[in-house]
């Protein structure tokens, strides 16, 4: 069952969780290269568990982790990480601590040689999935099939985020994610 369709079965309370990152950010471009770090901590995060664990835990991510800004997360020391792994708004997984400090330096790194971690991202596009996680693999920490997955479908670089019935698909495709851009 898609995302699209499972919503309209979630209770009224879980409905108002997902709804508004489904209807808001699931599948649309996002051009901040600290958003697009933002997202893929989030979903490295969510290994192992719900997605909504990782939504009800939003706003602690985002002041654990310096509102996922690039530059501070990159620069965390030892007293940073035992913070973190103290923090009981995150998920306290001292592998997923290392790789969001990581892949923060790995996405500094990214940004000198392409620009941007989005120019970084357009410049790979496109590749098909298998690609994608051989690159994400070999680039990053953390990150298996499922996450790289989950993480392009998520912020627009591949498709299948929406249902094609679902109300939501034609105002992703009007943001013009780079999945429906013609090659």
């Amino acid at each position: 069952m898609s995302y699209c369709s499972a919503i309209e079965f979630m209770s009224a309370e879980k409905q108002a969780i997902h709804k508004a990152y489904h209807d808001k950010h699931y599948g649309f471009p996002i051009h901040d290269d600290n958003e697009l770090f933002c997202r893929l901590i989030m979903e490295i995060n969510q290994a192992g568990l719900s997605w909504e664990t990782i939504l009800r835990k939003e706003a602690g991510f985002r002041k654990a982790y310096s509102n996922f800004n690039i530059k501070k997360v990159a620069a965390y020391t030892e007293a940073d990480r035992e913070r973190l792994m103290a923090d009981p708004n995150i998920i306290r997984n001292r592998l997923k601590i290392n790789a969001a400090i990581e892949n923060a330096k790995t996405i500094l790194q990214l940004q000198k040689e392409y620009g941007s971690f989005e120019k970084w991202l357009e410049a790979h596009h496109p590749k098909t999935k298998e690609e994608w996680v051989k690159l994400f693999k070999k680039t990053f920490k953390f990150t298996g099939g499922e996450i790289v997955n989950e993480f392009l479908m998520s912020i627009g670089m591949l498709p299948g985020a929406h249902n094609s019935t679902c109300e939501i698909y034609k105002k992703v495709v009007k943001a013009n994610p780079l999945w429906a851009t013609k090659q």
